[in-house]
């Protein structure tokens, strides 16, 4: 079946050519992260009491949320957390593979169910449900050189305002949030003593803003009436400033006197919480993260952030300036930068062990093809499973190298050695190999992928981890067997010469023979190297308890334990 390609060489180059362009086409959708999404779908419910403490959210609000969100489907566990400012947190967590957007809808049907169980100022608040996005990509603080004048407060609401609209339309953000709530409030901090020689309690107080601190409707006048002329009232709304708030009636006295509320309280334009202090050099900041969406290209992502941020920053205030504390970009460039060297240095070094091997520059050009064949086309293929350009699949290509030079040196090697034993010409040659090596390829290829391809098949984050690694070696290797089994039978009958038969009385110039001084120098050490090895191998085989006891005798273990830039180093 395969010997027509021997026949036919441009069919041969063009299948290899169709495979190599795949290969480019995919590249360019491939998205590019650091390490497989091995996080498990999660959903976050988050509710807010104010004044209360952890022990009363534990027991009023917890125990009906969890109730209704438990057994949820494809969920696998969740946790809660309740604190002392009023929060509570619930995460639910799903099976791998679970629609996050999917599981957010469920969540949040279970969700309403529970809101008439919860306390009436944790519905006024509302109950949120979003989806966590996992992959965190970039941390970007806002600071000021004057906190004086620009506060933290400010940042926070400049940022919110002006910053993060344009930083949510980037293509690629899944989610930016803005650490801390201090979105500008009218704070009223009231007097216990004061309060207490009135008689007051903090319900009457908010009963009295709530009553005079109200956005309606008021209507109009002459509407369907004779007069000529309608009116629009017209109403100011809810209160804007302190003063305007400092005069809200608490309680009117029996002798006619008034009692406002800036006489027990102190009230101010301030922060909606106090929970989140941020600083950045030693200076009142506000700090965002950004979280990259599934199938995204992380570096794009935070090109396009940089942007931004520089276009932005020509309008920011006097004296305030941003920074990226953390970003995955410079890690993620020199770890593929350190990879691509890798790459390129076993490619260089694979072609010199076959070229040495070998002798001959016709022979080592037939595998060397078979590498970017190979290497380049399987990016196609991760494109169809779903797969990244990441640490674990170029680590794969890097040992890909070296496989998937066997089946066209195979090839080669039978190729010269049938010339060797008939002296026949090329061509024919290699019709004669394929018909006897087509099915040991096969063989080749069958065993070396059937030793990654279980790995991907495990189960859990440890399976999803090693999926993409285990899938991508495969793949290299199945396209390395077509190559072997089309283009490099169709180079050997091009390419190939028999040496053999000219060898002898032949005159050569001086660089040709230093180069065959060198191969029979290199050729008969190694026969002396085969020979050595070949004696300790029988002698091994003849007496097993040697080999047993080699095995056995040095039992030595090592364990690396990486934290952080920290390495730690066990050995037993």
């Amino acid at each position: 079946m395969f010997e027509r390609f021997i026949n036919r060489p441009v069919l041969a180059t063009v299948i290899s050519v169709f495979i190599v362009l795949l290969g480019l086409i995919g590249i360019t959708q491939l998205p590019l992260t650091q390490f497989p999404d091995i996080a498990p779908p999660s959903v976050e419910v988050s509710a807010s009491y104010p004044g209360a403490n952890a022990e009363t959210i534990a027991r009023s609000v917890a125990p009906a949320l969890e109730e209704a969100i438990n057994g949820v489907d494809d969920m696998t566990y969740m946790t809660s957390t309740s604190s002392n400012d009023g929060s509570l947190a619930i995460n639910v967590f799903f099976r791998q593979g679970t629609d996050p957007d999917q599981a957010a809808v469920n969540v949040q049907n279970r969700v309403a169910r529970a809101t008439s169980k919860l306390p009436e100022e944790v519905t006024k608040i509302g109950v949120s449900t979003s989806k966590k996005q996992n992959s965190m990509i970039m941390l970007i603080s806002l600071l000021s050189d004057d906190p004086d004048t620009y506060d933290s407060t400010f940042l926070q609401n400049y940022v919110k305002i002006n910053l993060l609209p344009e930083i949510q339309r980037v293509d690629g953000v899944g989610q930016a949030s803005v650490f801390g709530s201090k979105d500008y409030a009218m704070r009223i901090w009231l007097d216990p003593a004061t309060m207490a020689s009135y008689n007051l309690s903090p319900q009457e107080v908010m009963a009295a803003v709530q009553g005079q601190n109200v956005e309606a409707a008021p209507g109009r006048f002459g509407e369907g009436s004779e007069s000529a002329l309608e009116l629009i009232m017209r109403y100011k709304g809810k209160l804007k400033t302190p003063e305007e708030y400092g005069n809200i009636i608490i309680r009117s006295n029996e002798d006619g006197s008034l009692l406002r509320l800036d006489d027990v309280a102190r009230v101010e334009l301030g922060s909606y919480s106090y929970a989140v202090n941020a600083e950045a050099n030693g200076k009142a900041s506000v700090t965002m993260a950004i979280y990259q969406a599934a199938g995204s290209n992380s570096n794009d992502i935070q090109v396009a952030l940089k942007e931004v941020l520089d276009n932005s920053s020509a309008s920011f205030p006097e004296g305030v300036s941003y920074l990226v504390p953390y970003s995955t970009k410079e890690s993620l460039d020199k770890s593929i930068e350190q990879v691509l060297h890798t790459l390129f240095e076993a490619f260089l070094l694979v072609f010199l062990v076959v070229f040495i091997f070998l002798q001959d520059f016709r022979s080592t050009l037939i595998p060397a093809l078979a590498v970017p064949v190979a290497l380049v086309g399987t990016f196609f293929f991760m494109t169809l499973f779903g797969f990244s350009i990441n640490l674990l699949t170029l680590f794969a290509l890097v040992l890909a190298i070296g496989i998937v030079v066997d089946d066209a040196i195979v090839i080669v090697e039978a190729v010269h050695a049938k010339m060797e034993q008939t002296h026949q010409p090329a061509n024919r040659a290699t019709h004669h190999v394929m018909r006897e090596i087509t099915s040991a390829i096969v063989s080749i290829t069958l065993v070396m992928s059937s030793v990654f391809l279980p790995v991907g098949f495990l189960e859990g984050s440890t399976g999803i981890f090693f999926q993409q690694f285990a899938f991508t070696l495969a793949i290299a290797i199945l396209i390395s067997a077509l190559n072997a089994l089309t283009l490099s039978p169709a180079l050997c009958a091009l390419l190939l010469t028999d040496k053999h038969a000219s060898e002898g009385g032949e005159k050569v110039g001086w660089l040709r023979g230093v180069e065959l001084r060198l191969f029979k120098g290199f050729n008969a050490g190694f026969s002396a190297l085969t020979e050595r090895y070949s004696r300790v191998a029988g002698l091994l085989i003849r007496r097993k308890w040697l080999s047993l006891g080699g095995l056995g005798g040095g039992e030595r273990a090592g364990v690396l334990d990486v934290d952080g830039d920290a390495v730690r180093v066990h050995s037993k």
